[in-house]
């Protein structure tokens, strides 16, 4: 007997027996033990994920001489010559080879007559995309209205070219594609019967090239034990696929964070010598990142069985999640453009360099061309630490040149100087009723909260989201204890929605515990909150901007070396 490959042989011949497709399997069983048959079904879904192996249990379902069941017995003369695909009222057709539409009236023209055999005269169409435009105008008054015998499956890869007068007419169901813990579970028993000796991880690669078809799941494992010799083991599995052993992307790993640039090039070198595709490298090496991060955020996520579970577990520590994240970035563009690269292994090493470069802390390989820029840039550093007020550093510590070094206890006064001539400039012009709202502050007391006219200290407690540009850009005029009156500007009156209104009137009642009712009009003073932080932030800028122009070591720089201040680069402290 000749042999019979494992897609064909361990084909599901029950709903039972199918693996992966649970939301389809529940609907069609229901609806056959219902007896609410449709006409027309339509199967889509990607390529090996059980389109025509559903097709043909759901017309085992429709046509068992046991009678319409969710389970037929597949012992009948009708299961067995279904199974065997020889029985005379299923009617399987390729639409790929016959997309003419005079193929498609000879079809339809024996859907008028009884079933010789069966309960029910099958038509399975495949592909069903296929057809030409007048083979789907020919099919769709049958379609529609079939004699009561007659029962319709189609399956295409591609329903988005099957026309929206057929979709309207099928019942349509979306096969998922396959989990890879269900492909590597279907497989393990599949190998566990046939007496096939594997190991887990070969199953794993086998999950992963497969990418969500069974079909080629099992047709990979069928070529794995062929290439094994009856064994379906790691290193055959990885040799076929061309696959990257995974140990080399650890030690890639452990370089880039030992910052061992040389032990890099030297891995990646080992790698062009056994002829690895860098693509698949870099693809590989994504799936490991991912698998890290994974780690980190959930450890039970890792399979207990996983060979890798220590080595990805050590990682997760090891490696901080930004520098993660940066990695698998670096990993998926490269991946992108290492065709625009001069070969493979330029783009897969400059990929690697580039997370080399890019690693957060790292040592590096600076060479002695790079001291002077490294000197600026911690110049630079210090400058910015030693302007903040906050802070006091001995200027003797910091390590910058000795230009910049004589005016940093200069800066740092002038900077102190500024920010307390601001911040008191501030305090002179704010306003009457904020000045009483700071010493006044909401105090609770048994009648509820008590609202001393800080309009603006409330709205900074309140959570408004969306709501807060209206409440900003309203003006205190009075309030009670059961209501507050609000103004706004002719300018912001748009703002004044009914539904913007409600949800501030709600976040403040909820705020004080009772119904406060809201009353708006327009017009008013202008002096909203909006308008105050407007003119702090205005006046923050003035004095930042007139602190630099007065500043004694930034006009020896405009004198000595023809320097331009940006006024768009100053902010304030």
């Amino acid at each position: 007997m000749s042999y019979q490959v494992l897609a064909r042989k361990w084909r599901p011949k029950s709903f039972e027996t199918l693996v992966g497709q649970d939301h389809v399997v529940r609907a069609l069983t229901n609806a056959l033990e219902q007896n609410r048959l449709h006409h027309a079904y339509l199967f889509t879904g990607t390529r090996g994920v059980g389109k025509t192996t559903l097709a043909r249990i759901l017309a085992k379902s429709l046509n068992c001489e046991t009678g319409i069941s969710a389970s037929p017995c597949g012992v009948c003369t009708t299961c067995m010559e279904i199974d065997k695909g020889r029985f005379i009222d299923l009617i399987e057709v390729d639409a790929a080879s016959n997309t003419q539409v005079d193929a498609m009236r000879d079809l339809l023209d024996g859907a008028q007559y009884a079933p010789t055999a069966g309960r029910f005269k099958v038509y399975i169409i495949d592909e069903v995309h296929m057809l030409s435009k007048s083979a789907f105008n020919a099919m769709l008054k049958t379609l529609e209205e079939p004699p009561a015998h007659v029962k319709f499956i189609l399956a295409t890869t591609d329903p988005q070219k099957v026309p929206v007068t057929v979709l309207s007419r099928c019942l349509q169901f979306n096969l998922r594609q396959m989990a890879g813990t269900s492909i590597i579970g279907h497989l393990q028993n599949i190998l566990g019967q046939e007496n096939i000796p594997y190991e887990a991880t070969a199953l794993h690669l086998i999950a992963r090239a497969a990418d969500g078809s069974m079909r080629d799941a099992l047709s990979l494992t069928d070529q794995a034990i062929a290439y094994g010799g009856q064994t379906v083991n790691e290193s055959e599995v990885r040799a076929m696929l061309g696959a990257i052993d995974q140990s080399y992307l650890y030690q890639l790993l452990n370089a880039l964070l030992a910052n061992d640039g040389a032990s890099l090039i030297a891995q990646a070198k080992i790698m062009e010598g056994r002829s690895l595709s860098f693509e698949a490298a870099l693809n590989d090496l994504a799936q490991l990142l991912h698998q890290v991060a994974m780690a980190q955020t959930v450890p039970d996520s890792v399979a207990d069985d996983l060979p890798e579970r220590e080595a990805l577990l050590g990682l997760a520590q090891k490696i901080q999640p930004e520098t993660l994240q940066l990695y698998y970035q670096i990993a998926l563009l490269g991946r992108r453009d290492i065709g625009l690269a001069p070969d493979e292994f330029a783009g897969f090493t400059m990929s690697l360099l580039r997370m080399l470069a890019f690693t957060p802390n790292g040592n590096g390989a600076q060479s002695d061309g790079n001291t002077q820029k490294a000197q600026t840039r911690q110049a630079s550093a210090s400058l910015a630490s030693a302007l903040k007020p906050q802070t006091s550093i001995p200027v003797a510590q910091i390590s910058v040149p000795e230009v910049i070094q004589k005016n940093i206890a200069q800066q740092t006064v002038l900077a102190e100087y500024a920010t307390d001539n601001a911040m008191l400039e501030q305090t002179q012009t704010r306003p009457a009723s904020t000045e009483l709202a700071a010493e006044n502050n909401d105090a609770k007391t048994s009648a509820g909260i008590q609202f001393n006219g800080n309009w603006r200290g409330l709205l900074e407690e309140l959570k408004l989201g969306l709501v807060r540009t209206l409440a900003q850009h309203c003006e205190l005029v009075s309030y009670d204890e059961n209501s507050i009156s609000l103004s706004v500007p002719e300018a912001q009156k748009h703002l004044l929605l009914p539904n913007y209104q409600e949800k501030l009137g709600a976040a403040i009642s909820q705020y004080f515990d009772k119904k406060i009712k809201l009353q708006f009009s327009i017009g008013g003073t202008g002096n909203t909150p909006a308008k105050q932080i407007s003119q702090e932030k205005a006046h923050a800028q003035a004095n930042a901007e007139s602190a630099i122009e007065e500043d004694s070591f930034v006009q020896s720089l405009i004198t000595d070396f023809g320097a331009q201040i940006i006024p768009n680069s100053i902010k304030p402290i």
